[in-house]
């Protein structure tokens, strides 16, 4: 039986092992339109309420109707985007030296990031980011020692496995290997940021004079 634990005046969480469960519920309870919101965290996931329309024994009750429902849904993976990236340069600021830190050349880098799918499995740390898992294993590149202050939105980073797209400009701890000129935060929309949980990604090299055409659409 799932845990559910009180985290706050509005929030509740689930203890939930694996990834794809943790999806799947996630996705159920945001599609049932109660909580004012639902995050996905790496153990658990954690709904929102609004504490004027249900006490938290109210709250509590309805999300522990739900999760039976919720636990039996399959994560929807149909969804799938393609991702332009322009690598290295000053939109990949460690390229190079990842390239040198594995002993690969440019190309064979491009080709590792470009060549395998990739499927989203967290949005965190900053509005929007997301972690994305299915990297290759040459690409386990440790984190910078020293984190920046400021990134461009639409950074694309990797670290301990896994590829980060920052949605918007932020600090940045990991090493960038390009930049997307694609909007992954839409302002004004239903749903505001173009990636969720359960996305499949492919990324799809482009040169910067493309990425600037594409950009100043």
């Amino acid at each position: 039986m799932l845990r559910i634990n009180i985290c706050g005046d509005d929030l509740l969480s689930i203890d939930i092992d694996g990834r794809s469960k943790r999806a799947s519920i996630a996705q159920h309870l945001r599609d049932s339109g109660v909580w004012i919101e639902c995050v996905e965290g790496m153990a658990c996931v954690v709904v929102q309420f609004d504490s004027a329309v249900f006490t938290t024994v109210e709250a509590e009750r309805i999300l522990m109707s739900q999760l039976p429902s919720a636990s039996r849904r399959k994560l929807d993976k149909s969804s799938r985007i393609e991702i332009p990236v322009c690598y290295g340069g000053e939109f990949g600021t460690e390229f190079d030296s990842i390239c040198e830190m594995i002993n690969i050349s440019a190309d064979e880098l491009v080709h590792i990031h470009t060549s395998r799918e990739h499927r989203v499995v967290l949005i965190g740390f900053t509005p929007g980011f997301a972690y994305l898992e299915g990297l290759d294993d040459d690409l386990r590149i440790p984190r910078l020692t020293e984190p920046r202050q400021h990134v461009a939105a639409g950074s694309v980073g990797v670290a301990a496995g896994l590829t980060g797209l920052y949605a918007t400009a932020g600090p940045a701890g990991w090493p960038l290997l390009g930049r997307t000129p694609m909007p992954l935060l839409l302002p004004g929309a239903m749903q505001p940021f173009v990636l969720q949980v359960g996305m499949r990604v492919r990324f799809t090299a482009i040169d910067a004079k493309t990425f600037r055409e594409l950009a100043a659409r």
